[in-house]
């Protein structure tokens, strides 16, 4: 008596807003999910609720990623207290992390697209804060804080993943790996055919949006402890695929940034040997050491500009927001950046 009580205050609460299915939806949040029974069961009720009581049209994905324990049958029970609300997708096999965000995305309904872990870390009461900076910005994430309370050498590699990535897109960086962020679904979906299985999806998006020319914003959170289960994240075996992904980004749309340096590297080896040779020979003498390095050098510069014609011949763009522009009282001019393209 007391689940069915529950359960109508539940469907009146949600009564007043339930969107429908033939219109575009204000929000989608997608939510990949594996082995989370119970964290679950008192995270996805938080979420719905908190989101009903804010008021815009929204759903929630929730994707399982071929759960071993009863997920599953936890997340089919939920979507029935909560109809037109919560969306389940299975995977009959455990694909990845990634592989759910994308199977996510491609169901999601909403102009903008919320991703976040289902562990309890992330905060429902932060979501507004990602959204009032859409727009102008297209991707906004929720960077965790100094006092976050993860493992000390995980806290190590995200802070070198961190500055590599922004040494390389040369945009300050300060969060690359964070699940929690908001995105205009419209733009992420031209980057889902690059999103990655495993835990990357995150890494690729900060990346792909930041050197396609969108407008990358990051929101400090504070993100607490998990309340159930353990980090699914190999740091040996995901790292590395971090760091192949974000050279993977690099090389898609600047490829010079990764070429110029290593050709002025092996030329600088290249002058090295040759001062040395002179040195030791006595007289004006190419080792073949010098040559080597400095025709690699050559090579390397000749194939960055061959990859960078390449990269620049593809349209990076697709947003209406880059541009902000002002009338004489200083208030912004609503819809004029549309026609600016």
């Amino acid at each position: 008596m007391g689940e069915m009580s529950q359960h109508e205050e539940d469907q009146k609460a949600l009564q007043s807003s339930e969107p429908a299915a033939s219109r575009t939806l204000e929000l989608s949040v997608v939510i990949p999910v594996f082995d989370e029974q119970d964290s679950i069961q008192a995270f996805m009720p938080k979420l719905i609720e908190f989101l009903a009581a804010r008021g815009p049209d929204f759903e929630v994905i929730a994707v399982d990623d071929g759960s071993r324990d009863e997920t599953l049958k936890v997340l089919k029970q939920l979507s029935m207290r909560y109809p037109d609300r919560l969306r389940v997708a299975h995977h009959l096999i455990n694909r990845g992390n990634g592989a759910s965000l994308r199977t996510g995305l491609r169901l999601a309904r909403g102009d903008i697209a919320v991703t976040m872990d289902a562990d309890g870390q992330h905060a429902p009461e932060d979501i507004p804060r990602l959204l009032e900076l859409i727009p102008p910005y297209d991707l906004v994430v929720a960077s965790r804080t100094e006092a976050y309370p993860g493992i000390w050498y995980r806290n190590l590699a995200n802070g070198f993943y961190n500055r590599f990535a922004s040494w390389l897109t040369r945009a300050e960086i300060k969060d690359l790996t964070s699940g929690f962020r908001a995105m205009r679904r419209s733009v992420v979906s031209h980057f889902l055919p690059l999103f990655p299985n495993g835990f990357s999806a995150p890494t690729t998006t900060t990346m792909a949006f930041l050197k396609a020319g969108y407008n990358v914003a990051f929101v400090p959170v504070h993100v607490g402890q998990r309340t159930h289960g353990q980090s699914k994240i190999r740091p040996w075996e995901d790292g590395a695929r971090f760091l192949m992904v974000i050279l993977r980004m690099i090389m898609l749309y600047d490829p010079l940034r990764i070429f110029l340096p290593l050709g002025l590297a092996l030329f600088g080896l290249g002058l090295l040997s040759w001062a040395a040779g002179v040195l030791v020979a006595g007289r004006l003498v190419i080792p073949n050491s010098a040559i080597l390095a400095l025709s690699s050098s050559l090579m390397i510069w000749l194939l960055g500009l061959i990859s960078d014609q390449i990269a620049n011949s593809r349209v990076q763009y697709h947003g209406d927001e880059s541009i902000v522009v002002f009338g004489p009282d200083g208030e912004e001019i609503p819809g004029l950046h549309d026609n600016l393209e």
